[in-house]
């Protein structure tokens, strides 16, 4: 951290950061003391959909659980039945209007999964909304193609590898595959074919894990250079340390606890092993759907064991490296001049006052 600096933003870019700059320019900003940071980084949602789940949730408050509302033909599938319904253009405005309300939340740059089409044409449809969204900030696109199945196709998994997964890698070279790995979605051994396959197309992979039950699948698939495992609340000591003393990420979603069954990673024990840790707000309509990384922090601070300053890292700077995103996140000459001016003087007022509308200004 800089007690005291002056920056000096050029056609988009940090040029300049040091105590006492005297630089002519078409305005200047005076902070008087306040606190400036980098543009959240977003690192984990699924914010592009169709229809509300709110019904469903007042369903979840009388007592239904998450995997239950699942058995029952709700949760993700409710959502696919409206995302299947949907446009291109309908599912692209929908995507735009959360993007917007994330950005005025401080959110610079985002992650946005596929996963609610559950089948080739859907998911296309859905990549076509994320990849033609517009949005002031960088938009990095995920085809979560494993996310859950359709009761309806007789080998769902198969259809996948052998027609989703070569449509995707036509339309989209390089996007990261993601997968669900859990019970009552995809097994582990379906997500272990899923992520070689993907990897054998030249595609990262990121995977849901352990977000209900621990199936073994850090261990299984760090091999194949899975490059971030998220959720990771039902991780017992011993997966979060061998996840840790590798180079994959982990991804912390906080929000869901809140939302679902206050089950929560232990961000502590992660970070003390040394490992990785970026967060997210995992926005989606049935377990997450807040779009405010302030809240992240305030949540990850409370519940998953992070001092305020290792959560605003990992909420910035380790989250846009995971999103291959080295101009953000940082304030540095070369960085983004994305930019957000607080309303305070004292940074761990972030996490500290939760729901404070603490940012006074947006700087680019």
């Amino acid at each position: 951290m800089l007690e005291r600096a002056d920056v000096l933003l050029e056609e988009g870019r940090v040029a300049a950061l040091a105590d006492g700059l005297r630089e002519d320019a078409d305005e200047v900003v005076e902070a008087e003391g306040r606190v400036l940071l980098p543009a959240f980084v977003d690192a984990h949602t699924h914010a592009c959909w169709a229809g509300s789940r709110v019904a469903e949730w007042e369903q979840k408050l009388a007592g239904a659980s998450y995997l239950e509302l699942m058995a029952a033909g709700g949760g993700i599938l409710a959502t696919v039945r409206a995302t299947r319904a949907a446009s291109v253009a309908a599912l692209r405005e929908g995507l735009e209007h959360r993007l917007a309300a994330m950005h005025r939340l401080g959110t610079g740059a985002v992650e946005v999964k596929s996963g609610y089409g559950l089948s080739t044409e859907a998911e296309l449809r859905m990549l076509a909304a994320i990849a033609g969204a517009r949005h002031p900030a960088p938009v990095r696109l995920t085809a979560c193609i494993g996310h859950a199945k359709d009761a309806d196709v007789p080998d769902f998994v198969a259809q996948t590898l052998e027609e989703t997964l070569p449509a995707v890698t036509a339309a989209h070279p390089g996007a990261i595959i993601d997968a669900y790995c859990e019970e009552g979605a995809w097994s582990l051994a379906e997500t272990e074919r899923l992520a070689r396959a993907a990897r054998a197309a030249g595609h990262a992979v990121r995977l849901h894990v352990d977000q209900f039950h621990d199936l073994g699948a850090v261990e299984a698939l760090l091999p194949l250079g899975v490059r971030s495992f998220d959720h990771l609340e039902a991780s017992t000591p011993a997966t979060l340390r061998r996840l840790a003393e590798s180079d994959a990420f982990g991804v912390m979603l906080p929000a869901s606890g809140f939302h679902l069954d206050d089950r929560y990673a232990d961000g502590r024990a992660f970070l003390d092993a040394g490992g990785r840790l970026a967060l997210g707000t995992n926005l989606n309509p049935g377990s997450a759907p807040g779009p405010s990384m302030p809240f992240v922090l305030a949540l990850a601070v409370r519940k998953l064991g992070l001092t305020p300053a290792e959560a605003l890292y990992a909420a910035t700077r380790q989250a846009a490296e995971l999103l291959e995103l080295p101009e953000r996140g940082r304030i540095e000459v070369g960085a983004a001049a994305e930019l957000l001016l607080l309303d305070t003087r004292d940074e761990r007022e972030l996490a500290w006052a939760f729901g404070a509308p603490l940012i006074a200004r947006r700087l680019a």
